[in-house]
């Protein structure tokens, strides 16, 4: 199974290759050069494995929710590919990928994933390992103030991404000790939505090009094509 992966929903700019359990990644913060760098991570990504698009199965790209820019760029590039190899495409939440990183790199298995929304809000969703080692979604994904953000009823969690960040203070008297420790300065990360792809695929849950569109949470998006 290949899996190419990308995602620009953030600061963070990257894009990954998943091929059986093995994945190369790009990885780079780089605020406003996303569009100038995606295209350029994905090639390097095919040279250095040897592989053509042809061979590649399906095409993942975080879908949001995140900046409004950014999740355009993915999904317009994601489109693109898809429609030119004949690719089907797995859209996967930006705040799973957040959580999905935190147990890759800690072990963590209840995640607190929560993304600066600018406008005083956050992005949250809470998320608990499940089967295949990879993040599963518990209630909903919401945007909302920081001190109206859900509280989990049992056990310890870890925090992660920009929201704790931002919000440390908020986010920790409104948590009242549910959250053990929090990890400010992250990012979701390509390389983590392939890991999360890998089983949707396994699954048969993929889209179409044309369905390959931004999740933006925020109802008062204006939602347009993509161009």
């Amino acid at each position: 199974m290949k899996i190419i992966a990308i995602d620009t929903s953030t600061e963070a700019c990257s894009a990954a290759l998943f091929d059986n359990d093995s994945v190369i990644e790009r990885y780079q913060i780089a605020p406003r050069k996303h569009a100038e760098l995606i295209l350029p991570m994905l090639e390097s990504l095919l040279q250095e494995s040897g592989l053509v698009m042809a061979r590649i199965d399906a095409l993942a790209f975080g879908r949001g929710p995140g900046a409004f820019t950014g999740l355009r760029i993915a999904a317009g590039v994601t489109q693109g590919i898809a429609f030119g190899a004949d690719l089907p495409v797995i859209p996967v939440s930006s705040l799973a990928a957040l959580a999905q990183g935190m147990f890759r790199e800690q072990s963590a298995q209840q995640v607190l994933a929560g993304i600066d929304a600018r406008m005083q809000e956050v992005y949250w969703g809470r998320y608990r390992l499940g089967e295949g080692d990879v993040m599963r979604l518990e209630g909903q994904e919401t945007v909302c103030l920081p001190d109206q953000v859900e509280i989990p009823t049992q056990g310890q969690w870890v925090g992660a991404g920009t929201a704790w960040l931002t919000y440390e203070t908020i986010l920790g008297e409104r948590l009242d000790g549910r959250a053990s420790s929090w990890s400010g300065e992250r990012y979701p990360r390509a390389r983590d939505i392939a890991t999360l792809a890998a089983q949707d695929f396994l699954s048969g849950t993929t889209v179409s090009a044309e369905e390959a569109v931004p999740v933006y949470l925020r109802d008062n998006v204006v939602r347009r094509p993509i161009s």
